[in-house]
């Protein structure tokens, strides 16, 4: 029997990209902490494949986002590279040339009737204020960054509707100070990791605060909500699961939505000394300056248990407190080693509508990477991807729920429209409903893409029960 899931006719059908996976290095003005890190250690790098033209959006932008249109997106967002727009980093003076770029995507943008939704910040600091001040450890990168979010709302502000300040602001921390995948790779930093989690607060409040003074539009935050779920419902397990869920997920998104870190987050953090650096004045700048709508990513649950092996390391960190639970019989996609579990996007929208005000938000990212997508290709040419459709379908059919239940969700942006560069991981895993030839950049559309049409189309699909 089939059921039919149904959207608003005004919903947001999209898809999600960045600047450092999908430009190109290009005429840019700096290089940012990816482009040095593949510069200085491309071992790391999937293929030995780095950012220098990616997806070379910087050159086609015009066909692709005809193309983005052809399959049905009415939206989708990208981000402005600090590393491009600025040229000198201390004042905030923008580059004309980037100047010029940004200008006609946003004015493609609007001949293609596309809503266009920009990003300040895709984990992609110059890397000169990694290697001058710590990067996201000073504050005076802080005030750096509020320079860039200044220029760029004098040049684009009253052009562009919809502003994020950051992606995922967690990985920053989590990835390239307690976990060791992104560049500097450090491992455990905890006192470090927590300095950035604050600082990183602090500059998307002072962006909106910045934004609210010049401009009429909107802006918000990304975040990448993995909810954390315990391995039993004993007290231990129950605890540990709620520790979880506030350091990785309420720790940006309290702030955001309510001005306020989480207790438990900061008592944890006084009792072990390792609490960030702050100031009143700044404290009352995250209260008084949230954000008027909420981006999610989500790919993927957390399941966790209570520590039950002593983690050796010479510092605090909150690897200390839980371990990752392997549950058997859990759904994975084996090219990302990541579960596949729909019913969180439920979870995720009645977590929202409940504790959070129900602050409008959207779907910013929700995909499935693949391996080896040729083996899939017809002899037409065309990838059919019938993994990913049903991945999506299963996803939004989830997400239909929480909207009925009342949760404010306005929008569906999958990660990615065209195959993009994925850090380290380069081109090993395809995302797009678009698939690109590296050697060629010729683009084909999958039948994901064809699909995808058709829903924002008909606003919705139906999916067998």
């Amino acid at each position: 029997m089939n059921k039919e899931v149904k959207f608003a006719e005004d919903f947001w059908w999209g898809a999600a990209m960045s600047g450092p996976q999908m430009e190109g290095t290009f005429d840019k003005a700096h290089e940012n902490v990816m482009d040095y890190w593949f510069r200085t250690q491309k071992d790391d790098f999937f293929d030995g494949v780095g950012p220098e033209v990616s997806t070379d959006f910087y050159h086609q932008y015009k066909e692709d986002i005809k193309m983005m249109k052809s399959i049905g997106m009415n939206s989708f967002r990208t981000s402005i590279q600090w590393s491009r727009l600025i040229k000198d980093l201390e004042t905030g003076e923008p580059d004309e040339k980037a100047v010029e770029f940004y200008n006609n995507v946003i004015e493609e943008c609007k001949k293609n009737d596309m809503i266009l939704v920009m990003n300040l910040h895709h984990f992609d600091i110059p890397i000169d204020l990694l290697k001058k001040y710590g990067g996201w450890e000073s504050k005076h990168v802080v005030d750096l960054f509020v320079k860039f979010a200044k220029t760029a709302f004098e040049l684009f502000g009253d052009k562009i509707e919809y502003w994020t300040t950051f992606n995922e602001p967690m990985v920053i921390p989590e990835a390239g100070y307690l976990c060791g995948f992104h560049y500097p790779k450090l491992v455990n930093k905890g006192k470090e990791a927590v300095q950035i989690i604050y600082n990183l607060n602090l500059a998307s409040a002072r962006a909106i605060e910045l934004y609210h003074q010049m401009c009429n539009g909107k802006i918000g935050i990304v975040l990448n909500l993995t909810p954390a779920y315990p391995r039993s419902q004993s007290t231990e397990d129950l605890n540990t699961s709620k520790l979880v869920d506030a350091f990785y997920n309420r720790n940006f998104l309290d702030p955001a939505v309510q001005g306020e870190f989480p207790k438990e987050v900061t008592d944890l953090l006084t009792e072990n000394d390792v609490l960030w650096e702050s100031t009143s004045e700044e404290l009352k700048t995250i209260h008084d300056n949230t954000v008027d709508f909420l981006g999610v990513n989500y790919y993927h649950p957390k399941r966790v248990k209570v520590r039950e092996t002593k983690l050796e390391c010479d510092q605090w960190t909150p690897e200390q407190y839980y371990e990752e639970y392997d549950m058997p019989g859990k759904r994975m996609n084996p090219y990302r080693g990541w579960e596949i579990y729909p019913e969180a996007i439920y979870d995720i929208a009645i977590n929202i509508k409940n504790n959070y005000n129900n602050i409008p938000w959207f779907i910013s990212e929700n995909g499935m990477g693949v391996e080896g997508e040729e083996k899939y290709r017809d002899e037409n040419g065309k990838i059919n991807d019938d993994y990913r459709i049903d991945f999506y379908k299963e996803h939004l059919f989830q997400l239909e729920r929480g909207i009925k239940e009342g949760s404010s969700c306005f929008g569906y942006h999958t990660w990615t429209a065209i195959d993009c560069w994925s850090w380290n991981n380069a081109y090993k895993n395809r995302y797009g409903f678009i698939g690109l030839d590296l050697a060629t950049q010729k683009r084909t559309i999958k039948k994901s893409g064809e699909w995808y049409k058709t829903v924002s189309e008909n606003h919705g699909f139906s999916i067998e029960e």
